[in-house]
């Protein structure tokens, strides 16, 4: 009897999307098992790297990739940044709650296809002009999901399943958009959405804390990070700050990510700027709205850009470019209400 991989190599698998949506991704789940299986090691091994060496090793151009975080907070801006920097293309997102970070990848046009539940918008600051540009004009190609829709397609990915069934979009246009299908339950007759599961190519998370292993530990909001983390393929992890193994054994249970999970660590103060950190520090408002501003005017925005991101040699140059360690302080002031 052929064992599993030979099975799997003879397996002819067309995928039909139920909208008019693309999948962009293979949900196969037995194809995932074999990757994990035969790709992604196990062992308890020192996996600390930096956001250069990260990005250029384990981001392809043609990548999918899954951006941890939600909204503004907690955002992996140094690897999006680094991502710009070495000219990444053809890259697709998954955009779950996807704000500045895809207005990084967007301005370093380094994304061509894109899962959408929430791009564009930068929540109550606006929404970014070449964000817009690039979903209307059609340079990026999109499928239409819900944030639910989206966090469940990884949950399918986490649980090694190729799809989970949904009641979220039915009868709307967004059903219409997507590349969910109806399917009948076999026990009751109901009719769900099937979604198909998501495993990228590449997570990448800014966590609180991780050790040299890449267990990680993350306060506050958390939303699909943890299904994300098993999802994923390749996992990058950037860091506020790498702590001793014996710290996360201290509280295992804050233990949200574990350390098989992870192919690089990277140690990266202050690394969600200028999104927001919880307790650690508040979102740059100003600097955001400088973003959006820079937009309006195809030379600003390229002054801006070669400013902060092509100019500098890494993410602590681009620190350096935005006020320092007096300008982080700040924010970090702000975040803990603490009086000056």
């Amino acid at each position: 009897m052929a064992d599993f991989t030979e099975l799997l190599q003879e397996k002819k698998v067309t995928y039909k999307p139920g909208g008019c949506g693309k999948i962009y991704t293979d949900p196969d789940a037995d194809r995932a098992r074999l990757y994990f299986r035969d790709q992604k090691p196990r062992k308890m091994v020192e996996k600390t790297t930096t956001v250069g060496e990260a990005v250029k090793n384990l981001i392809n151009n043609g990548d999918y990739i899954g951006v941890g975080g939600f909204g503004a907070n907690r955002i992996p801006t140094a690897v999006l940044h680094e991502m710009v920097r070495q000219g990444k293309k053809n890259i697709g997102l998954a955009g779950h709650t996807a704000t500045h970070d895809f207005q990084i990848l967007v301005a370093g046009n380094c994304i061509d296809r894109c899962d959408i539940a929430y791009v564009v918008g930068l929540e109550a600051r606006g929404l970014s002009k070449i964000a817009r540009t690039a979903i209307e004009s059609g340079a990026i190609d999109t499928t239409e999901w819900t944030n639910a829709a989206l966090t469940w397609r990884y949950k399918a990915a986490a649980m090694g399943l190729s799809f989970l069934p949904v009641r979220c979009m039915l009868g709307t246009d967004t059903q219409k958009y997507s590349a969910a299908m109806e399917m009948e339950c076999p026990f009751t007759g109901i009719k769900y959405l099937a979604v198909p599961a998501l495993y990228p190519d590449v997570g990448i998370i800014h966590v609180h804390r991780a050790d040299v292993y890449g267990n990680c530990q993350i306060d506050g909001i958390m939303v699909a990070d943890s299904d994300l983390a098993r999802a994923a393929k390749r996992l990058i992890i950037t860091t506020e700050r790498l702590v001793p193994n014996l710290v996360i054994r201290r509280e295992p249970t804050k233990t949200v990510i574990p350390y098989y999970l992870v192919d690089a660590v990277i140690e990266v103060p202050f690394g969600s700027y200028p999104g927001n950190m919880a307790y650690e520090y508040f979102s740059d408002e100003d600097h955001l709205r400088e973003w959006l501003k820079a937009e309006n005017d195809p030379e600003d925005l390229a002054a801006f850009l070669k400013r902060y991101i092509y100019g500098v040699k890494d993410f602590n140059g681009y620190l350096d470019q935005i006020g320092g360690m007096t300008r982080l302080q700040e924010l970090r002031y702000q975040e803990n209400m603490v009086e000056k």
